[in-house]
């Protein structure tokens, strides 16, 4: 609070005494606002950031954008417990409650526009459900195997966004038709109908990556397995297409960012009730989206990839400049008028920029 209000000493009502409320006045006041407000507020102002010509943001006419769930530990107290859960291990429960938390990001920008959390015992899919809002024309999703259903997928697709998913090992994707990109055409089924249900037309493309392509070598010659709703190879080849599902892991670098640097690899939250946690959660994911634009908006202006950019730099800035942002602020404490001679006067009020 004293780093935050430092920059307002300039202000008139700030140059008095003043006395910095104390941590339980800070947390109960967290408390009245509650986490709708934030929630509300990463649903207005995170959105995509990437700017046509901005490395790995896009492949062709399409956005490319990644999907995947991550887990936050919270303080084990009784209501965290009971809102969250605690994961299985084995016979025993985990030592902490976990939040799950699925997100969708820029591939090229790392800027997370979309998320969804719930205990640990809501599955990725279903909160994958609660971002269909947040997808949509013009965008590539890609996701890995966790993901592959038929219900999802028809949902998914559903909101004109185009698939890139990865396959599990035992999912059935008969060859319809062989073409000539090295890929097939094929379908999904719809479960429980003995293979006479439904039938989603999907294009599948299979492939081994060597030890050298690898992210896990020890994994190489695993097979690949791609299902697209790209059906048309010239719209998007098959090697494009496995060359884009790497860009699945950039958002795994979007949670390291969140909790290896950002959160200084604080393994726990801090908040100690639910309501506390995800307000504290979307906090986060609001500060992550800020840095992130403000990289975006840098990378831009300097004509190179913003995966140059580092970000651990970029947040140690803005940690820096925290105690100036009072300064930047122009306080409405009348109706604005227009200065007769175009001219900013004394007391008159200038509206303020748009935050990066």
């Amino acid at each position: 609070m004293r780093r935050l209000v430092n920059g307002l000493a300039w202000s008139e009502r700030w140059r008095g005494a003043w006395k910095v409320p104390s941590s339980p006045a800070i947390s109960k006041a967290r408390a009245r606002l509650g986490p709708h407000v934030l929630a509300s507020l990463f649903d207005r102002v995170c959105v995509p950031v990437a700017r046509p010509g901005t490395a790995g943001a896009f492949y062709r006419s399409w956005r490319v954008v990644a999907v995947d769930g991550t887990t936050l530990d919270a303080p084990d107290e009784a209501g965290n417990t009971t809102r969250f859960g605690k994961p299985s291990a084995g016979a025993s429960k985990g030592a902490f409650p976990q939040v799950r938390v699925v997100a969708a990001a820029e591939c090229g920008s790392h800027a997370m526009f979309a998320a969804a959390m719930d205990g640990v015992g809501v599955s990725e899919q279903a909160l994958l459900r609660r971002l269909l809002g947040k997808l949509g024309p013009g965008m590539l999703v890609v996701a890995d195997r966790n993901f592959l259903g038929f219900d999802l997928w028809e949902t998914v697709a559903a909101t004109g966004a185009d698939l890139l998913w990865r396959a599990k090992s035992d999912t059935r994707l008969p060859v319809d038709e062989e073409l000539d990109d090295g890929s097939y055409r094929s379908h999904l089924v719809e479960p429980d109908t003995r293979g006479r249900g439904r039938q989603i037309p999907v294009r599948v493309i299979e492939y081994t990556l060597q030890a050298s392509e690898s992210e896990h070598p020890h994994r190489a010659g695993e097979v690949y397995r791609l299902v697209t709703t790209i059906l048309d190879p010239d719209d998007a080849p098959a090697e494009d297409l496995a060359g884009l599902y790497a860009q699945r892991w950039e958002i795994e670098s979007v949670f390291d960012e969140i909790k290896t640097h950002q959160q200084e690899s604080r393994p726990i939250l801090r908040s100690r009730d639910p309501d506390g946690v995800i307000q504290e959660i979307w906090g986060i994911l609001l500060l992550h989206h800020a840095i992130r634009d403000l990289i975006q908006i840098t990378a831009h202006g300097a004509g190179i990839d913003p995966d140059r950019v580092s970000f651990t730099r970029a947040l140690r800035a803005t940690r820096r400049q925290v105690s100036d942002q009072g300064a930047g602020l122009s306080p409405l404490t009348t109706s604005p008028r227009r200065p007769q001679s175009g001219r900013r006067t004394a007391g008159t009020a200038q509206q303020a920029p748009p935050p990066a």
